[in-house]
Protein backbone atom coordinates (compact mmCIF):
# COMPACT_ATOMS: atom_id res chain seq x y z
CA UNK A 1 0.00 0.00 0.00
CA UNK A 2 1.14 3.58 -0.67
CA UNK A 3 2.46 5.34 2.50
CA UNK A 4 -0.37 7.67 3.83
CA UNK A 5 1.54 10.01 5.25
CA UNK A 6 3.74 10.76 2.38
CA UNK A 7 0.50 12.97 0.96
CA UNK A 8 -0.47 13.54 4.53
CA UNK A 9 -0.55 17.66 4.55
CA UNK A 10 -0.03 18.60 8.02
CA UNK A 11 3.34 16.01 7.07
CA UNK A 12 4.17 17.98 4.02
CA UNK A 13 4.06 20.90 6.30
CA UNK A 14 6.06 19.86 8.57
CA UNK A 15 8.67 18.76 6.35
CA UNK A 16 8.81 21.89 5.04
CA UNK A 17 9.06 24.16 7.70
CA UNK A 18 12.64 21.97 8.50
CA UNK A 19 14.46 23.15 5.50
CA UNK A 20 16.38 26.44 5.64
CA UNK A 21 16.99 27.46 2.23
CA UNK A 22 15.12 25.50 -0.93
CA UNK A 23 17.14 25.28 -4.45
CA UNK A 24 14.19 26.07 -5.96
CA UNK A 25 10.56 27.61 -5.28
CA UNK A 26 8.08 27.41 -7.90
CA UNK A 27 4.58 29.54 -7.32
CA UNK A 28 1.61 28.22 -9.28
CA UNK A 29 0.49 24.67 -8.89
CA UNK A 30 -0.68 24.34 -12.82
CA UNK A 31 0.80 22.07 -15.46
CA UNK A 32 3.48 24.21 -16.22
CA UNK A 33 4.44 24.98 -12.01
CA UNK A 34 3.89 21.13 -11.46
CA UNK A 35 6.40 20.06 -14.35
CA UNK A 36 8.77 22.47 -13.11
CA UNK A 37 8.85 20.84 -9.69
CA UNK A 38 9.07 17.64 -11.20
CA UNK A 39 11.92 18.48 -13.57
CA UNK A 40 13.78 20.36 -10.76
CA UNK A 41 13.64 17.61 -7.79
CA UNK A 42 14.58 14.59 -10.02
CA UNK A 43 17.61 16.96 -11.20
CA UNK A 44 18.20 16.86 -7.70
CA UNK A 45 17.33 20.12 -6.62
CA UNK A 46 15.79 20.94 -3.13
CA UNK A 47 12.14 21.98 -4.43
CA UNK A 48 9.11 23.45 -3.20
CA UNK A 49 5.70 24.41 -5.20
CA UNK A 50 2.82 26.65 -3.67
CA UNK A 51 -0.33 26.44 -5.14
CA UNK A 52 -2.81 29.24 -3.78
CA UNK A 53 -5.86 26.93 -4.73
CA UNK A 54 -5.95 23.43 -5.77
CA UNK A 55 -3.88 21.80 -8.04
CA UNK A 56 -4.86 22.93 -11.74
CA UNK A 57 -8.14 24.37 -10.33
CA UNK A 58 -7.91 27.21 -13.04
CA UNK A 59 -6.59 26.75 -17.09
CA UNK A 60 -4.92 23.32 -16.44
CA UNK A 61 -8.38 21.68 -15.61
CA UNK A 62 -10.51 23.36 -18.62
CA UNK A 63 -8.52 22.17 -21.37
CA UNK A 64 -10.33 20.93 -24.61
CA UNK A 65 -8.40 17.76 -23.34
CA UNK A 66 -6.60 16.92 -26.16
CA UNK A 67 -2.57 16.27 -26.14
CA UNK A 68 -1.88 17.25 -29.67
CA UNK A 69 0.75 19.08 -32.12
CA UNK A 70 -1.65 21.67 -32.87
CA UNK A 71 -3.14 20.65 -36.71
CA UNK A 72 -4.24 25.03 -37.04
CA UNK A 73 -0.62 25.90 -36.05
CA UNK A 74 0.66 24.03 -39.33
CA UNK A 75 -1.86 27.13 -41.46
CA UNK A 76 -0.06 29.20 -39.53
CA UNK A 77 3.29 27.51 -40.87
CA UNK A 78 4.16 27.41 -37.47
CA UNK A 79 6.50 24.53 -37.95
CA UNK A 80 9.13 24.51 -34.95
CA UNK A 81 6.22 24.42 -32.69
CA UNK A 82 3.99 21.66 -33.93
CA UNK A 83 7.31 19.34 -33.96
CA UNK A 84 8.56 20.61 -30.48
CA UNK A 85 4.43 19.79 -29.61
CA UNK A 86 4.48 16.38 -31.42
CA UNK A 87 7.29 14.94 -29.77
CA UNK A 88 6.09 15.61 -26.85
CA UNK A 89 2.98 14.48 -27.28
CA UNK A 90 4.79 10.85 -28.12
CA UNK A 91 6.56 11.41 -24.57
CA UNK A 92 3.56 11.73 -22.87
CA UNK A 93 1.80 8.54 -23.77
CA UNK A 94 4.79 6.57 -23.12
CA UNK A 95 5.23 8.21 -19.80
CA UNK A 96 1.33 8.45 -18.42
CA UNK A 97 -0.42 5.68 -20.80
CA UNK A 98 -3.64 4.96 -18.68
CA UNK A 99 -4.32 8.89 -18.95
CA UNK A 100 -3.40 9.31 -22.40
CA UNK A 101 -4.43 7.67 -25.11
CA UNK A 102 -4.39 7.47 -29.18
CA UNK A 103 -7.27 9.12 -30.73
CA UNK A 104 -8.83 8.88 -33.97
CA UNK A 105 -9.97 12.39 -35.64
CA UNK A 106 -12.00 12.72 -38.60
CA UNK A 107 -12.24 16.13 -40.74
CA UNK A 108 -15.42 15.75 -42.78
CA UNK A 109 -15.37 16.95 -46.57
CA UNK A 110 -17.92 18.50 -48.64
CA UNK A 111 -16.24 20.02 -51.82
CA UNK A 112 -13.97 18.74 -53.89
CA UNK A 113 -10.89 19.96 -52.76
CA UNK A 114 -10.71 19.45 -49.22
CA UNK A 115 -10.04 15.73 -49.08
CA UNK A 116 -6.34 16.19 -51.12
CA UNK A 117 -5.98 19.82 -49.28
CA UNK A 118 -6.35 18.17 -45.64
CA UNK A 119 -4.67 14.80 -46.86
CA UNK A 120 -1.50 16.63 -47.87
CA UNK A 121 -1.31 19.10 -45.17
CA UNK A 122 -1.95 16.12 -42.45
CA UNK A 123 0.86 13.92 -43.62
CA UNK A 124 3.16 16.59 -43.00
CA UNK A 125 1.72 16.82 -39.94
CA UNK A 126 2.30 12.81 -39.92
CA UNK A 127 6.23 13.35 -40.93
CA UNK A 128 6.97 16.10 -38.20
CA UNK A 129 6.00 13.52 -35.64
CA UNK A 130 8.85 11.24 -36.87
CA UNK A 131 9.65 7.62 -34.47
CA UNK A 132 6.64 9.38 -31.95
CA UNK A 133 3.89 8.78 -34.63
CA UNK A 134 0.34 7.67 -33.51
CA UNK A 135 -0.24 6.16 -36.61
CA UNK A 136 -0.99 7.43 -40.71
CA UNK A 137 -3.87 10.00 -41.85
CA UNK A 138 -5.76 8.65 -44.08
CA UNK A 139 -8.57 9.52 -46.86
CA UNK A 140 -11.93 7.70 -45.91
CA UNK A 141 -15.24 7.29 -48.46
CA UNK A 142 -18.81 8.36 -47.50
CA UNK A 143 -19.82 5.64 -46.22
CA UNK A 144 -16.48 4.70 -43.68
CA UNK A 145 -17.04 8.59 -42.46
CA UNK A 146 -20.90 7.67 -41.87
CA UNK A 147 -20.16 4.29 -40.18
CA UNK A 148 -17.80 6.30 -38.07
CA UNK A 149 -19.70 9.32 -36.77
CA UNK A 150 -22.95 7.86 -37.51
CA UNK A 151 -24.47 11.44 -36.17
CA UNK A 152 -22.26 13.33 -39.47
CA UNK A 153 -24.48 15.76 -41.91
CA UNK A 154 -24.99 13.59 -45.19
CA UNK A 155 -26.13 16.05 -47.06
CA UNK A 156 -23.11 16.93 -50.30
CA UNK A 157 -20.63 14.83 -47.93
CA UNK A 158 -18.06 13.73 -49.80
CA UNK A 159 -15.68 11.48 -47.01
CA UNK A 160 -12.97 12.86 -44.75
CA UNK A 161 -9.74 12.72 -43.89
CA UNK A 162 -8.87 10.73 -40.59
CA UNK A 163 -5.62 11.48 -38.39
CA UNK A 164 -4.43 10.59 -34.98
CA UNK A 165 -3.92 12.42 -31.60
CA UNK A 166 -3.67 12.38 -28.40
CA UNK A 167 -6.65 12.44 -26.02
CA UNK A 168 -6.49 13.40 -21.69
CA UNK A 169 -7.93 13.73 -18.69
CA UNK A 170 -5.94 17.55 -17.67
CA UNK A 171 -6.68 17.50 -13.65
CA UNK A 172 -6.10 13.51 -13.63
CA UNK A 173 -2.56 14.19 -15.18
CA UNK A 174 -1.83 17.16 -12.67
CA UNK A 175 -2.87 15.36 -9.54
CA UNK A 176 -0.38 12.25 -10.60
CA UNK A 177 2.71 14.76 -11.97
CA UNK A 178 2.25 16.59 -7.95
CA UNK A 179 2.16 12.91 -6.52
CA UNK A 180 5.13 11.36 -8.56
CA UNK A 181 7.17 15.05 -7.54
CA UNK A 182 6.60 14.06 -3.90
CA UNK A 183 7.75 10.58 -4.13
CA UNK A 184 10.71 11.92 -5.52
CA UNK A 185 11.51 14.21 -2.80
CA UNK A 186 9.72 17.59 -3.35
CA UNK A 187 7.08 19.21 -1.46
CA UNK A 188 4.05 20.53 -3.07
CA UNK A 189 1.89 22.40 -1.06
CA UNK A 190 -1.64 23.49 -2.15
CA UNK A 191 -4.11 26.02 -0.12
CA UNK A 192 -0.85 27.98 0.35
CA UNK A 193 -1.01 31.26 -0.82
CA UNK A 194 2.01 33.53 -1.80
CA UNK A 195 1.44 37.45 -0.19
CA UNK A 196 4.99 38.71 -1.27
CA UNK A 197 8.14 38.02 -2.34
CA UNK A 198 11.77 38.65 0.21
CA UNK A 199 14.38 40.54 -1.14
CA UNK A 200 18.10 40.67 0.07
CA UNK A 201 20.38 43.71 0.33
CA UNK A 202 21.06 43.49 -3.42
CA UNK A 203 17.35 44.29 -4.06
CA UNK A 204 17.26 40.44 -5.37
CA UNK A 205 14.77 38.04 -4.71
CA UNK A 206 15.53 35.71 -1.94
CA UNK A 207 12.17 33.74 -1.19
CA UNK A 208 8.72 33.76 -0.69
CA UNK A 209 6.23 35.12 2.32
CA UNK A 210 3.18 32.73 1.97
CA UNK A 211 -0.42 31.86 4.44
CA UNK A 212 -1.47 28.48 4.60
CA UNK A 213 -5.51 29.09 3.30
CA UNK A 214 -6.54 26.72 5.92
CA UNK A 215 -5.27 27.64 9.55
CA UNK A 216 -4.33 31.44 8.29
CA UNK A 217 -0.13 31.05 9.31
CA UNK A 218 1.97 33.01 7.72
CA UNK A 219 4.91 30.88 6.23
CA UNK A 220 8.75 32.25 5.36
CA UNK A 221 10.65 30.15 2.71
CA UNK A 222 13.72 31.34 1.75
CA UNK A 223 15.16 30.21 -1.55
CA UNK A 224 18.21 30.29 -4.32
CA UNK A 225 15.36 30.46 -7.36
CA UNK A 226 12.43 31.92 -7.24
CA UNK A 227 9.89 30.95 -10.72
CA UNK A 228 7.01 32.20 -11.17
CA UNK A 229 4.44 29.65 -13.28
CA UNK A 230 0.93 30.94 -12.12
CA UNK A 231 -0.15 31.38 -15.40
CA UNK A 232 -2.75 34.11 -16.06
CA UNK A 233 -1.65 35.17 -12.74
CA UNK A 234 1.68 35.66 -13.46
CA UNK A 235 1.36 39.67 -13.53
CA UNK A 236 0.04 39.80 -9.95
CA UNK A 237 3.44 37.95 -9.00
CA UNK A 238 5.17 40.68 -10.76
CA UNK A 239 3.42 43.22 -9.32
CA UNK A 240 4.39 42.29 -5.77
CA UNK A 241 8.13 42.02 -7.33
CA UNK A 242 8.02 45.22 -8.94
CA UNK A 243 4.88 47.30 -8.54
CA UNK A 244 3.97 49.29 -11.96
CA UNK A 245 5.77 46.84 -14.43
CA UNK A 246 4.60 45.72 -17.06
CA UNK A 247 1.48 43.25 -18.11
CA UNK A 248 3.59 40.51 -19.41
CA UNK A 249 -0.13 38.30 -19.96
CA UNK A 250 -2.93 38.51 -22.43
CA UNK A 251 -5.26 36.28 -21.10
CA UNK A 252 -7.24 34.57 -23.79
CA UNK A 253 -10.39 32.32 -22.90
CA UNK A 254 -11.68 29.17 -24.13
CA UNK A 255 -15.19 27.58 -23.39
CA UNK A 256 -16.81 24.28 -23.96
CA UNK A 257 -20.01 22.63 -24.01
CA UNK A 258 -20.38 18.89 -22.90
CA UNK A 259 -22.68 17.18 -24.33
CA UNK A 260 -24.45 13.15 -23.74
CA UNK A 261 -22.86 10.83 -26.04
CA UNK A 262 -25.60 10.38 -28.67
CA UNK A 263 -24.57 13.52 -30.38
CA UNK A 264 -21.53 12.27 -31.38
CA UNK A 265 -21.45 8.21 -30.84
CA UNK A 266 -18.42 5.89 -31.50
CA UNK A 267 -15.27 6.18 -30.73
CA UNK A 268 -14.06 9.04 -32.96
CA UNK A 269 -14.01 12.62 -32.75
CA UNK A 270 -14.72 15.50 -34.79
CA UNK A 271 -12.72 18.04 -36.26
CA UNK A 272 -14.45 21.25 -38.11
CA UNK A 273 -11.35 22.63 -39.55
CA UNK A 274 -12.24 26.39 -40.41
CA UNK A 275 -15.04 27.79 -38.49
CA UNK A 276 -16.57 31.33 -39.17
CA UNK A 277 -13.76 33.07 -37.86
CA UNK A 278 -11.06 30.97 -39.16
CA UNK A 279 -10.27 28.97 -36.32
CA UNK A 280 -11.08 24.77 -35.59
CA UNK A 281 -13.54 23.04 -33.49
CA UNK A 282 -13.79 20.00 -31.82
CA UNK A 283 -15.80 17.54 -30.83
CA UNK A 284 -14.33 14.64 -28.94
CA UNK A 285 -15.23 12.06 -26.85
CA UNK A 286 -14.44 12.13 -22.87
CA UNK A 287 -15.39 9.41 -20.52
CA UNK A 288 -18.84 8.91 -21.68
CA UNK A 289 -19.53 12.50 -23.22
CA UNK A 290 -18.80 14.75 -25.83
CA UNK A 291 -16.81 17.46 -25.33
CA UNK A 292 -17.44 20.50 -27.83
CA UNK A 293 -14.84 23.37 -27.80
CA UNK A 294 -13.13 25.91 -28.13
CA UNK A 295 -13.48 29.34 -28.41
CA UNK A 296 -10.69 31.97 -28.62
CA UNK A 297 -11.38 35.54 -27.23
CA UNK A 298 -9.18 37.77 -25.37
CA UNK A 299 -10.50 39.35 -22.31
CA UNK A 300 -9.06 41.70 -20.59
CA UNK A 301 -9.39 40.22 -16.49
CA UNK A 302 -8.58 37.59 -15.07
CA UNK A 303 -10.24 35.10 -12.66
CA UNK A 304 -10.46 31.45 -10.97
CA UNK A 305 -13.43 31.09 -11.75
CA UNK A 306 -14.10 32.83 -15.82
CA UNK A 307 -18.19 32.36 -17.26
CA UNK A 308 -18.97 31.76 -20.77
CA UNK A 309 -20.54 34.82 -22.70
CA UNK A 310 -23.94 34.11 -24.75
CA UNK A 311 -21.86 34.77 -27.61
CA UNK A 312 -19.11 31.81 -27.22
CA UNK A 313 -22.11 30.06 -26.36
CA UNK A 314 -24.08 30.41 -29.67
CA UNK A 315 -21.02 30.53 -31.56
CA UNK A 316 -20.44 26.83 -30.42
CA UNK A 317 -23.79 25.72 -30.90
CA UNK A 318 -24.13 27.19 -33.93
CA UNK A 319 -21.05 25.40 -35.60
CA UNK A 320 -21.45 21.77 -34.12
CA UNK A 321 -24.93 21.95 -35.20
CA UNK A 322 -23.99 22.71 -38.91
CA UNK A 323 -22.00 19.51 -39.17
CA UNK A 324 -24.24 17.10 -37.17
CA UNK A 325 -28.31 15.76 -38.55
CA UNK A 326 -28.97 15.41 -34.61
CA UNK A 327 -29.36 19.22 -33.54
CA UNK A 328 -27.84 20.04 -29.82
CA UNK A 329 -30.10 22.56 -27.95
CA UNK A 330 -29.32 24.34 -24.37
CA UNK A 331 -30.83 21.94 -22.93
CA UNK A 332 -28.93 19.45 -24.08
CA UNK A 333 -26.03 21.11 -22.69
CA UNK A 334 -24.28 19.08 -18.99
CA UNK A 335 -22.08 21.28 -18.28
CA UNK A 336 -20.19 24.45 -19.72
CA UNK A 337 -16.78 25.48 -18.85
CA UNK A 338 -14.50 28.26 -19.50
CA UNK A 339 -10.28 28.60 -18.99
CA UNK A 340 -8.15 31.37 -19.66
CA UNK A 341 -4.66 30.27 -21.63
CA UNK A 342 -1.70 32.55 -20.21
CA UNK A 343 -0.60 34.06 -23.57
CA UNK A 344 2.49 35.71 -24.09
CA UNK A 345 0.99 39.38 -24.59
CA UNK A 346 2.09 40.93 -27.98
CA UNK A 347 5.18 43.56 -27.63
CA UNK A 348 2.24 46.24 -29.60
CA UNK A 349 -1.13 46.66 -29.17
CA UNK A 350 -2.30 44.78 -31.96
CA UNK A 351 -2.96 41.12 -32.86
CA UNK A 352 -5.82 39.05 -31.76
CA UNK A 353 -5.59 35.70 -29.73
CA UNK A 354 -5.28 33.62 -32.77
CA UNK A 355 -2.23 35.37 -33.96
CA UNK A 356 -0.24 35.70 -30.59
CA UNK A 357 2.50 33.20 -30.51
CA UNK A 358 1.50 30.17 -28.84
CA UNK A 359 5.18 28.89 -27.94
CA UNK A 360 6.52 29.73 -23.88
CA UNK A 361 7.97 32.48 -22.91
CA UNK A 362 10.56 32.67 -19.89
CA UNK A 363 11.14 36.41 -18.75
CA UNK A 364 13.77 37.06 -15.95
CA UNK A 365 13.40 40.44 -13.96
CA UNK A 366 16.19 42.57 -12.71
CA UNK A 367 15.54 40.95 -9.21
CA UNK A 368 16.15 37.40 -10.59
CA UNK A 369 12.14 36.20 -10.73
CA UNK A 370 11.79 33.72 -13.40
CA UNK A 371 8.49 33.94 -15.16
CA UNK A 372 7.15 31.31 -17.70
CA UNK A 373 4.13 32.52 -19.86
CA UNK A 374 2.37 30.85 -22.48
CA UNK A 375 2.78 27.02 -23.71
CA UNK A 376 0.18 24.62 -23.19
CA UNK A 377 -0.42 21.37 -21.51
CA UNK A 378 1.24 19.47 -24.50
CA UNK A 379 4.78 20.77 -23.77
CA UNK A 380 4.56 21.10 -20.16
CA UNK A 381 7.92 18.83 -19.63
CA UNK A 382 9.30 20.31 -22.28
CA UNK A 383 8.41 24.31 -20.59
CA UNK A 384 10.06 22.97 -17.06
CA UNK A 385 12.77 21.83 -19.18
CA UNK A 386 13.55 24.89 -20.49
CA UNK A 387 13.00 27.15 -17.14
CA UNK A 388 15.42 24.97 -14.90
CA UNK A 389 17.74 25.47 -17.52
CA UNK A 390 17.40 29.04 -18.05
CA UNK A 391 17.90 29.12 -14.19
CA UNK A 392 20.82 26.93 -14.40
CA UNK A 393 22.55 29.49 -17.00
CA UNK A 394 21.25 32.17 -14.37
CA UNK A 395 24.18 30.50 -12.22
CA UNK A 396 21.78 30.32 -9.64
CA UNK A 397 21.99 26.40 -9.30
CA UNK A 398 24.87 23.84 -10.54
CA UNK A 399 24.43 22.25 -13.73
CA UNK A 400 22.20 19.07 -13.19
CA UNK A 401 20.90 17.68 -16.70
CA UNK A 402 17.25 16.85 -17.01
CA UNK A 403 15.69 13.01 -16.92
CA UNK A 404 12.46 13.56 -17.09
CA UNK A 405 12.10 12.38 -21.28
CA UNK A 406 11.49 8.89 -19.99
CA UNK A 407 10.58 8.92 -16.43
CA UNK A 408 7.37 7.29 -15.51
CA UNK A 409 4.27 9.38 -13.79
CA UNK A 410 2.62 8.22 -10.81
CA UNK A 411 0.34 5.65 -11.53
CA UNK A 412 1.71 4.72 -15.46
CA UNK A 413 0.79 1.75 -17.04
CA UNK A 414 -0.24 0.60 -20.59
CA UNK A 415 -4.02 0.76 -20.43
CA UNK A 416 -6.02 -0.88 -23.42
CA UNK A 417 -9.26 -1.59 -21.75
CA UNK A 418 -11.00 1.63 -20.50
CA UNK A 419 -14.39 -0.02 -19.88
CA UNK A 420 -14.69 0.55 -16.51
CA UNK A 421 -13.90 3.77 -15.35
CA UNK A 422 -11.18 3.28 -12.82
CA UNK A 423 -8.90 3.18 -15.45
CA UNK A 424 -7.58 6.66 -14.59
CA UNK A 425 -6.04 5.48 -11.41
CA UNK A 426 -3.44 3.07 -13.11
CA UNK A 427 -1.26 1.11 -11.01
CA UNK A 428 -3.19 2.47 -8.00
CA UNK A 429 -6.54 0.47 -8.94
CA UNK A 430 -4.86 -2.49 -6.99
CA UNK A 431 -4.94 -0.29 -3.73
CA UNK A 432 -8.45 0.84 -4.30
CA UNK A 433 -9.47 -2.58 -4.50
CA UNK A 434 -7.98 -3.39 -1.45
CA UNK A 435 -9.68 -0.83 0.39
CA UNK A 436 -12.73 -2.18 -0.83
CA UNK A 437 -12.32 -5.94 0.45
CA UNK A 438 -11.40 -3.77 3.73
CA UNK A 439 -14.50 -2.16 3.64
CA UNK A 440 -17.38 -3.08 0.98
CA UNK A 441 -19.58 -0.13 1.83
CA UNK A 442 -16.69 2.00 -0.20
CA UNK A 443 -18.05 -0.28 -3.30
CA UNK A 444 -21.43 2.20 -2.87
CA UNK A 445 -22.08 4.31 -6.13
CA UNK A 446 -21.89 8.30 -4.64
CA UNK A 447 -24.88 8.71 -6.77
CA UNK A 448 -26.82 5.87 -8.17
CA UNK A 449 -27.27 7.34 -11.96
CA UNK A 450 -23.43 7.62 -12.20
CA UNK A 451 -20.36 5.12 -11.72
CA UNK A 452 -18.37 6.87 -8.98
CA UNK A 453 -17.55 5.27 -5.84
CA UNK A 454 -17.38 6.25 -2.32
CA UNK A 455 -13.53 4.46 -2.37
CA UNK A 456 -12.79 7.47 -4.87
CA UNK A 457 -13.48 10.06 -2.49
CA UNK A 458 -11.32 8.51 0.44
CA UNK A 459 -8.94 7.84 -1.91
CA UNK A 460 -8.64 11.38 -3.21
CA UNK A 461 -8.25 12.84 0.25
CA UNK A 462 -5.96 10.15 1.86
CA UNK A 463 -3.24 10.19 -1.65
CA UNK A 464 -4.18 12.71 -3.88
CA UNK A 465 -4.39 15.70 -1.56
CA UNK A 466 -8.33 16.77 -2.16
CA UNK A 467 -9.30 18.94 0.63
CA UNK A 468 -12.75 19.85 -0.46
CA UNK A 469 -15.96 18.96 -2.30
CA UNK A 470 -14.87 20.68 -5.15
CA UNK A 471 -11.10 19.14 -5.13
CA UNK A 472 -13.05 16.15 -5.30
CA UNK A 473 -15.74 16.41 -7.48
CA UNK A 474 -14.02 18.77 -10.01
CA UNK A 475 -10.60 17.81 -10.65
CA UNK A 476 -10.31 13.90 -9.22
CA UNK A 477 -13.41 12.16 -10.19
CA UNK A 478 -14.56 14.46 -12.63
CA UNK A 479 -18.32 14.90 -12.37
CA UNK A 480 -18.63 18.80 -12.22
CA UNK A 481 -17.11 18.88 -15.83
CA UNK A 482 -19.45 15.87 -17.08
CA UNK A 483 -22.88 16.63 -15.48
CA UNK A 484 -23.06 19.70 -13.22
CA UNK A 485 -26.44 19.35 -11.97
CA UNK A 486 -25.87 15.40 -10.95
CA UNK A 487 -22.56 17.04 -9.12
CA UNK A 488 -24.56 19.19 -7.00
CA UNK A 489 -26.37 15.96 -6.42
CA UNK A 490 -23.78 14.03 -4.77
CA UNK A 491 -21.87 17.04 -2.88
CA UNK A 492 -23.96 15.94 0.52
CA UNK A 493 -22.42 12.25 0.06
CA UNK A 494 -18.61 13.48 -0.52
CA UNK A 495 -18.80 16.16 2.02
CA UNK A 496 -19.52 13.54 4.53
CA UNK A 497 -17.08 11.28 3.64
CA UNK A 498 -14.78 13.91 3.46
CA UNK A 499 -15.40 15.05 7.12
CA UNK A 500 -14.92 11.49 8.50
CA UNK A 501 -11.50 11.35 6.75
CA UNK A 502 -10.37 14.84 7.20
CA UNK A 503 -11.96 15.39 10.40
CA UNK A 504 -14.08 17.85 10.01
CA UNK A 505 -17.31 18.92 11.46
CA UNK A 506 -20.99 19.16 10.73
CA UNK A 507 -20.84 22.99 9.75
CA UNK A 508 -17.96 22.37 7.91
CA UNK A 509 -20.15 19.92 5.77
CA UNK A 510 -22.98 22.03 5.68
CA UNK A 511 -20.28 25.23 4.42
CA UNK A 512 -18.81 22.98 1.55
CA UNK A 513 -22.07 21.87 0.29
CA UNK A 514 -23.30 25.59 0.12
CA UNK A 515 -19.79 26.70 -1.52
CA UNK A 516 -19.74 24.04 -3.97
CA UNK A 517 -23.51 23.87 -5.32
CA UNK A 518 -23.27 27.82 -5.35
CA UNK A 519 -19.90 27.24 -7.67
CA UNK A 520 -21.93 24.10 -9.76
CA UNK A 521 -24.46 26.75 -10.99
CA UNK A 522 -22.14 28.51 -12.90
CA UNK A 523 -21.66 25.30 -15.30
CA UNK A 524 -25.13 24.74 -15.66
CA UNK A 525 -26.80 26.26 -18.99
Amino acid sequence: MIKQLLFDRKHLIENAKKVKEWDVIVIGGGSTGLGIALDSVTRGYKTLLLEQLDYAKGTSSRSTKLVHGGVRYLAQANFSLVTEALKERGLLEQNAPHLVKNQTFLIPNYTWWEGPYYTLGLKAYDFLAGKLSLGASKHLNKSETIRKLKTIKKDKLRGSVSYQDGQFDDSRLAVNIAQTAIEKGGSLLNYFKVKNLTKDTDNKVSGVLAIDQETKEEHLFKGKAIINATGVFADDILQMDEPGSKNIIQPSQGVHLVFDKEFLPGEDALMIPKTDDGRVLFAVPWHDKVIVGTTDEMVDSHTTEPNASEKEVEFILETFNRFIERKATRADVKSIYAGLRPLAAPEDDSGKTKEISRGHKIFVSDTGLVSITGGKWTTYRKMAEDTLDKVIALNKLPKKECVTERLLIHGAMETEERGNHLYVYGTDQVHLKTLLIENPSLGEKIHPDLEFQNVEVLWAARHEMARTVEDVLARRVRVLFLDAKRSIEMAPNVAEILAKELNKDKSWISTQIEDYTQLAKGYLM
